[in-house]
């Protein structure tokens, strides 16, 4: 099982690493997480560089692709050569996207009968894309889901989890990153927020 977090230049640390993080707690044969860019390089927002372990077309034949924010989404979207390169489709594939990332799946036409939750900065122009935004952290249809908010990403990593490897694999792996002390609230919290879209 591959997932593969679509990561562009100026991209958000928290909303890929964090995903990162809590989608690599899964211990399974065969289950893979990559970080995917454009190029070998991305700069984050606050200037961390990391290498991608994959291309965007490499990536598109991942069993999910989960599509990473960050401060420079509206170029990406503009730039007619990077979205061509992203053939991502939900009836072989989950898809996910984080904050900002709504934008790109709604651009590439698979937000058309989907709500999204992302990002107040990003609100406005996936609204403006024809798709409606909900006021809550993460929401979910079919083999689509959005999240909104950095610390949504684990509402996020726990769909694609549930999905893939089962609703106890999603448990263990927000029980390892829960704060000390409130392990069990956390998870029902994190559980609750998606258990309607499984």
């Amino acid at each position: 099982m591959h997932i593969a977090i679509l990561t562009f230049e100026g991209f958000n640390e928290l909303d890929s690493l964090i995903a990162f993080g809590i989608l690599n707690r899964v211990q399974q044969p065969g289950w893979r997480v990559s970080i995917a860019s454009p190029t070998d390089k991305v700069l984050s927002m606050n200037g961390l560089t990391i290498e991608a372990q994959m291309s965007l077309e490499d990536a598109c034949g991942a069993d999910a692709v989960l599509v990473g924010s960050g401060r420079m989404t509206r170029d990406v979207v503009a730039n007619a050569a990077l979205m061509s390169r992203l053939k991502l489709d939900p009836a072989r594939q989950l898809l996910g996207a984080q904050c900002s990332g709504a934008l790109i799946l709604a651009k590439l036409g698979l937000l058309d009968d989907v709500p999204a939750c992302t990002d107040l900065i990003t609100k406005p122009w996936v609204e403006e894309a024809g798709v409606a935004v909900l006021n809550q952290p993460f929401v979910a249809k079919g083999n689509v889901a959005t999240a909104g908010g950095c610390l949504s990403s684990p509402y996020l990593a726990a769909w694609f989890i549930s999905r893939l490897a089962g609703e106890e694999a999603a448990r263990s792996a927000l029980h390892y990153v829960a704060p000390v002390g409130e392990k069990d609230i956390y998870i029902t919290r994190a559980m609750a927020n998606i258990s309607q879209f499984l």
